[in-house]
């Protein structure tokens, strides 16, 4: 390829980018960033909220297991599809199947729910559109644990923290899922080497983080 064949390819590629806006916004969220699904519930519903002021859009909900792989084993998100109008809300109802039974009950298990909005067909041509989609956390409670939850001792102060070389290892000894979203010395401060934690019931993490740099658990470095 030439020179003037290259910078006309580039040239076209450069029109052809600004001719297709990008439309990224997502329009569709759910009322809430996590889901606790409690063992001795029929079913969760799970507001979804179309921010669009004028156009319509269908929303589609399903259920993946711990690793993203979509599953349909334990729960079944109703209506799988629908239309939600400008402004307005639709619901998910969440409700468990038969194998929901075979799950740990000694412990919690993590599954995640997601809504992919799908925009109406644009009316402006050379217009690029995209099904943004969005992922929380669905965690499942068994009966006996969720008889745990102590509002005055939290579960999350049992965290504990234990320093190595080449890092700090959270141990977490409850049958609860914690999440660690900022670790350092100093509120609004985050630890170097720190990325958000998910620590699954009674197992230990290592974040390649000094211990030096997270001062003292008790002043408030640690946060949930």
């Amino acid at each position: 390829m030439n020179k003037t064949n290259h910078f006309k390819r580039q040239a076209l590629i450069a029109s052809v980018l600004l001719a297709a806006p990008l439309v990224s916004h997502s329009a569709i969220v759910p009322d809430r960033t996590r889901v606790i699904f409690n063992g001795n519930e029929n079913s969760i519903t799970v507001t979804l909220k179309n921010g669009n002021a004028t156009l319509p859009y269908l929303a589609q909900a399903w259920l993946e297991d711990d690793k993203f792989a979509k599953d349909t084993r334990y729960f079944t998100a109703l209506p799988p599809l629908q239309r939600i109008e400008p402004k307005s809300d639709g619901q998910v109802k969440v409700q468990p199947l038969p194998a929901a039974a075979s799950l740990p009950q000694d412990r919690e298990s993590l599954f995640y729910f997601n809504v992919r909005e799908i925009p109406p067909k644009s009316d402006k041509p050379n217009t690029l559109q995209l099904a943004l989609q969005t992922r929380i956390k669905f965690f499942y409670r068994p009966v006996a644990v969720a008889r745990q939850v102590d509002k005055t001792h939290p579960w999350q102060t049992k965290l504990t923290l234990t320093y190595q070389g080449d890092g700090v290892i959270f141990d977490n000894p409850t049958p609860f899922y914690l999440v660690i979203s900022n670790a350092g010395s100093k509120e609004n401060e985050t630890a170097s080497g720190f990325k958000n934690l998910l620590i699954a019931p009674r197992e230990k993490v290592t974040s390649p983080i000094k211990g030096a740099s997270l001062g003292q658990l008790a002043g408030g470095g640690l946060r949930r």
